[in-house]
This record gives structure tokens, C-alpha cells and sequence, in this order.
């Protein structure tokens, strides 16, 4: 029987208007919660009365920009939560979900009960403590004293919060043992990839090496998306005597990591014709997608994976790869030796390698796309709206 479709009020620091924020993730997370659950209105992205901030902040250079928003927004919580309960109360809604920014959530006082629900891949804390915030470090020592105020608002915020949804067990692990919370509210719902996926059928799963390996790094940030350790796998099978070739889209390496068996594409427009065809050719004809990066979680795995290219990467953060399912996530220590000697196995073995290019667009079917998110999430907050219920109306 089909339910009524419910009225859900989305809340977020940066609109899911705009595609880009949060590499897209906040775009599909709207976008799948319209298909699947109900009728979401955005709810406003300002400060209400603290607005005059928001806007001096967003004329600082990016980088201190994407840092102190947040910081500003949780000290001036009170005041935006104000805000954002006469916006609730302008309608009614079933449903308050916020994706992202915990501290949109801080001191708000719902106007009229409803049901509230929270996704992120990270948390600051969590992130801060983990290998993740090692690999990274902190942008400013100084916003370290700002530390104890966060963990104890991210404890008082997620608490509160009906349910939690997060894209990998290793975000709920540390999310329930950090924050003290129970399996009731706490779920994983892995995310989906941020692209239009291709038909199986125009999948290639008979994908023979042919003496050839073709390598994929796919990223923005060289250095940030593992692209020295790339390199240095390319080196070690070119010495090998292999016929390897890297591909890199979204950055450019510098000078003294390219060498003439690397293509790089600065920048592809999937919303280009003739770049996305590019864009499929490469994911399509890739052996490896590699990308020893540090990762909460990882929208590239799951596009690799819609094109049954398995990833290598490092079993860090939240990243989205099951062993000898859709890739392999190695140690954080493993060196470039240790990424080639899984790349050299499955060139010697064309029908394994077959068989994980398969497993590969499996799992990207049965986990790693957003109508599932959608399907999941929706039975999740029925479920929650369920034993809301007076036990009359069960």
C-alpha cells in the first residue's frame, strides 16, 4: 500500500540549490528525499537576524570563509534558531531534515513536534580525531580552543536527534560511541554517486588488460587525492616492464610528477556533450580507479563502481570499498609496492579480474546509488513516524 507522501522542511548552512556544495552530496540528498520520501521545502540558508555576518563573512578569501562560517554559525546559534523556528512555523511539517551542519540544528526549539533526522559523512570532532584530521592537520592551532565547545554541542544536538543517518559504519561506530548513542536513532544508509549512472548493459565488464593497464585518478587536489602515491604506482609498473598508462582528470600534477605515460584533463563538464562522452570513455576503458587518498567518504568510488571499475584505495575514513567487492582499500602505511602487487595480480588473472568488475556494478546497485538511499530512508523515518504514534493509532 502506498503511503501519503510526507511534508518535509530541509535544513542546511548552504542550500542543495547550489550543485556544487558539498561536492553535490547536498543536491542528491534533496533530490532523492523529492523522489522517495515527500515534498521537501528548503528552508532559508541564512542567519535571519544574524545575517549581516553571514554576509561580511562571505566576502573573506574561501579558505578561512569555509571555516569560520561554521564556527560563527554555532556561536550564534540562539539567535539563527530563533530564526528558524518562525520559519517552521509558517506551515506544518512531518519531517525536519538537515544534512551537513550539525550546528543548523543547535538550540532550535521546534515550534510543534515533528520528526528530525540528520546525514553527514563526517562530523568535526570525529574527523579531528581520526587519521583523516592527522593526514591534514588543523588550518588554524588556534581554532583548537574552540575544540570542548563543539564535541559538547555535537553531543547535545545528535542526542536530540530522532534519527541519524550515516554513509559508512565507520562514522557510526565512532558516532555511537563518542555521542552515547543507540541503535533506535543511529543507522547506515550508504551514500549514492553523484553522477547519472550508465546502464548495466552498456557496462564493460569483459575488460582485458591486453598487456595494457590503464589507471584512473580522478580529483580536484592533486596532492589531497593521494596523487604522489599514484604516481609512484605508475613508476613502479612502467619499471616493471608493463605497459601502464594514468590518466588524471580534475588537476594538474606538477612538473616532477608527469612523465609521457600520463593524460591529464584539467577539468571535464559532464554537463558537456562531448566532455561527458569523454568523461564515460574514461571510467568505461579504466582498469583501476587508484586513489590513495584520505577520505570520509568518497563520491568518486561510487561513480567508479557505477561503471564496474574497481578502486584501490586506503582503508581510511569511511571510504565506500569492500574488499574483493567493488576494490580493494589497503593499510594506510602501505606503500606504492603494495598497490602495484594487486594491480600485477589481477593482470594475471583476467577471469578474477572479471568477476570484481562485476561484484564491482553489483554493489553499486545494491548500495552505492541514491534511490536506494531514498527506498532506505524513507522505510527508516516511516518506521520512526510509526512508534511516534499513540499506541491507539498504531
Amino acid at each position: 500500500m502506498a503511503t501519503e507522501r510526507l511534508k518535509i522542511a530541509y535544513l542546511c548552512d548552504l542550500s542543495p540549490e547550489k550543485v556544487w556544495s558539498y561536492s553535490g552530496g547536498n543536491a542528491q540528498i534533496y533530490n532523492a528525499l523529492n523522489t522517495h520520501v515527500g515534498d521537501v521545502t528548503i528552508l532559508s540558508e541564512g542567519w535571519h537576524h544574524a545575517n549581516i555576518l553571514r554576509r561580511a563573512i562571505s566576502f573573506m578569501p574561501s579558505g578561512i570563509q569555509l571555516r569560520l562560517r561554521w564556527r560563527a554559525h554555532m556561536l550564534l546559534s540562539s539567535i539563527i534558531a530563533r530564526g528558524v523556528s518562525e520559519e517552521l512555523n509558517r506551515q506544518r511539517y512531518d519531517i525536519l531534515f538537515c544534512a551537513y551542519s550539525f550546528h543548523s540544528l543547535l538550540g532550535l526549539k521546534l515550534p510543534y513536534p515533528l520528526l528530525t533526522v540528520f546525514t553527514s559523512d563526517a562530523t568535526q570532532t570525529i574527523y579531528k580525531q581520526s587519521e583523516l584530521g592527522g593526514a591534514f592537520g588543523s588550518y588554524l592551532s588556534l581554532s583548537r580552543l574552540m575544540d570542548p565547545l563543539v564535541l559538547n554541542a555535537e553531543r547535545k544536538v545528535f542526542r536530540s536527534t530522532d534519527l541519524l543517518l550515516w554513509p559508512s559504519a565507520w562514522l557510526k561506530q565512532g558516532a555511537d560511541v563518542l555521542y552515547g548513542l543507540n541503535d533506535s536513532q543511529s543507522h547506515v544508509v550508504p551514500w549514492g554517486a553523484n553522477i547519472v549512472a550508465p546502464p548495466r548493459t552498456e557496462v564493460v565488464f569483459e575488460n582485458p588488460f591486453y598487456g595494457k593497464v590503464r589507471l584512473l585518478l580522478i580529483g580536484r587536489d592533486w596532492f589531497a587525492k593521494g596523487g604522489p602515491r599514484a604516481f609512484e604506482i605508475l613508476s613502479i609498473l612502467v619499471a616493471q616492464g608493463i605497459d601502464a598508462h594514468l590518466t588524471v582528470v580534475g588537476c594538474v600534477p606538477p612538473d616532477e610528477h608527469l612523465r609521457a605515460e600520463m593524460t591529464v584533463y584539467s577539468s571535464l563538464n559532464k554537463s558537456d556533450p562531448q566532455e561527458r562522452q569523454t568523461f564515460d570513455a574514461l571510467l568505461k576503458n579504466a582498469h583501476f580507479l587508484v586513489m590513495p587518498s584520505y577520505e570520509s567518504y568518497g563520491f568518486a568510488f561510487c561513480e567508479a563502481s557505477a561503471y564496474g571499475l574497481p578502486s584501490l584505495c586506503l582503508r581510511v575514513g569511511g571510504v565506500p570499498i569492500v574488499d574483493n567487492v567493488n576494490g580493494h582499500a589497503l593499510p594506510p602505511a602501505s606503500s606504492a609496492d603494495k598497490f602495484a602487487e594487486v594491480i600485477v595480480r589481477y593482470r594475471n588473472q583476467p577471469e578474477a579480474y572479471k568477476e570484481l568488475r562485476e561484484s564491482t556494478r553489483n554493489y553499486f546497485e545494491e548500495a552505492l546509488n541514491w534511490d536506494v538511499w531514498g527506498k532506505n530512508v524513507s522505510e527508516l523515518i516511516q518506521s520512526a513516524l510509526q512508534m511516534s504514534l499513540p499506541n491507539e493509532q498504531k
